[in-house]
């Protein structure tokens, strides 16, 4: 039996806010195997991209567990877990967030510099090359296109060889033929690299890319769908 890179067992969260407490997830089961591609779908407010946070370790559960590469995320502190992240997740955002005064190239190569990489440069270079940025690795993201934005962003997630990328909404800033490129680019590296990937997304079309569609509801699981990927 396959050991699961995600295993959430009753994940509540909880939030403070101006009205009261706000929970946002409401008892979250869910368990994930290597290699695995999962799109999570649902409405605004659903708890898709908190649910993502929680994964990350960018935002604490109130309740349950939550392991991820066999880590037990409650366990660690901040520094550990940044540096669990650092070693084990790359993370794609809707908006991109990348450093506006750094290059391509750079951006890149920020992640490979922290984890301590001998050579991040030529890392990077060849991570832009397998997104299609090779002529663009002295441009600044000003001077990029939100496409060529985000092709920099999965560039820098999947460069130092993560065995998790999470990716929030990866399309959603995005006009819809640019969107299907970016996601042939993503899913062709994850194909490359036998990453387990966990897609938040609104667009069906998008989930049907992945062999199994979670949907929330109301911050709960309403339905865990399995089916052939594409």
């Amino acid at each position: 039996m396959p050991h699961p890179v995600i295993d959430l067992e009753d994940v509540r969260l909880k939030l403070q806010s101006r009205a009261g407490p706000v929970e946002i997830l409401r008892g979250v089961s869910l368990g994930v195997n290597k290699g695995d591609a999962v799109a999570v779908l649902g409405p605004s407010g659903s708890g898709k991209s908190t649910l993502l946070m929680v994964l990350a370790g960018l935002e604490r559960a109130s309740a349950g567990r939550v392991t991820v590469g066999g880590e037990d995320l409650s366990r660690l502190d901040e520094d550990a877990l940044a540096l669990f992240r650092r070693r084990n997740i790359g993370i794609v955002f809707q908006s991109f967030h990348l450093i506006a005064s750094m290059t391509a190239l750079e951006n890149v190569a920020v992640p490979l510099e922290l984890a301590g990489d001998d050579d991040p440069f030529t890392r990077a270079r060849a991570a832009l090359a397998a997104v299609g940025l090779g002529h663009r690795l002295d441009h600044y993201p000003a001077e990029l296109s939100g496409g060529e934005q985000q092709r920099v962003a999965i560039a820098r997630a999947f460069a130092p060889g993560p065995g998790l990328i999470l990716a929030d909404e990866p399309t959603g800033n995005l006009d819809a033929a640019t969107g299907a490129q970016v996601m042939e680019i993503l899913f062709g590296l994850r194909a490359e690299t036998g990453a387990t990937l966990v897609l938040i997304t609104h667009d069906e079309h998008v989930a049907a890319r992945c062999a199994r569609t979670v949907h929330l509801a109301d911050g709960r699981i309403a339905n865990d769908t399995a089916r052939a990927a594409e």
